[in-house]
């Protein structure tokens, strides 16, 4: 009851803020003062909805930038399953892999869209990703496709433990200094779903 209270008694001091604000800026004899008053009249329904959710940082475009590319190349990769993995368990695994990162690209790049931020092209790859963030270079991506059997089930876990650590690291950068909650969300996601899988990989290499 407090609560509801409490929230009743902010939003009326937000409005009556916002209220004498708009006042003042109607008031203001003199150009200058009357531009900031507007200034501030202008800013403060932003910072006060409850709408956060919509403001985004550098952080955030950096992290879903990255990370397209980044899921690209894991359903590029998990795509090679079916036809050459021998084990049912790695043609399980890749299957999960796609269908967690194919909806999470289209839903990155609608926040890119909206952001008005551009999508990064179909097959772009920054290539200083490679390394840092696990990003298989062509090289590597040949020596997957050219493999079948066990040799590819062993290949494609190792090289995908790798793309996963890549994923998990840009992903705590986010959830560090993302501003946006659905990303940060999904980041937070990114790192139980990719961390359970690696370990995952790592026990069936074990039994290999």
């Amino acid at each position: 009851m407090n609560s509801k209270r409490s929230l009743v008694r902010r939003t009326a001091a937000v409005a009556a803020a916002g209220v004498a604000a708009l006042v003042l800026a109607a008031c203001g004899g003199d150009g200058g003062s009357s531009a900031g008053h507007e200034g501030h009249a202008a800013k403060s329904p932003s910072t006060s909805a409850p709408a956060a959710q919509g403001q985004h940082n550098a952080d955030d475009v950096a992290f879903a930038k990255g990370m397209i590319p980044h899921h690209r190349q894991a359903v590029e990769m998990a795509d090679l399953a079916p036809s050459r993995a021998e084990s049912a368990e790695v043609k399980k695994l890749a299957e999960d892999i796609r269908k967690a990162q194919d909806p999470e690209i289209r839903t990155m790049s609608g926040w890119l869209a909206s952001w008005g931020e551009e999508v990064p092209a179909e097959g772009a790859m920054d290539h200083s990703m490679h390394g840092t963030s696990g990003m298989m270079t062509a090289e590597e991506m040949d020596q997957l496709k050219n493999a079948s059997g066990k040799a590819f089930d062993t290949a494609f876990m190792e090289m995908m433990i790798k793309h996963h650590e890549g994923a998990v690291t840009m992903a705590k950068t986010e959830q560090a200094d993302g501003a946006y909650e659905p990303a940060r969300t999904m980041a937070g996601e990114i790192v139980t779903s990719q961390t359970a899988e690696i370990a995952q990989m790592n026990k069936l290499l074990g039994a290999n």
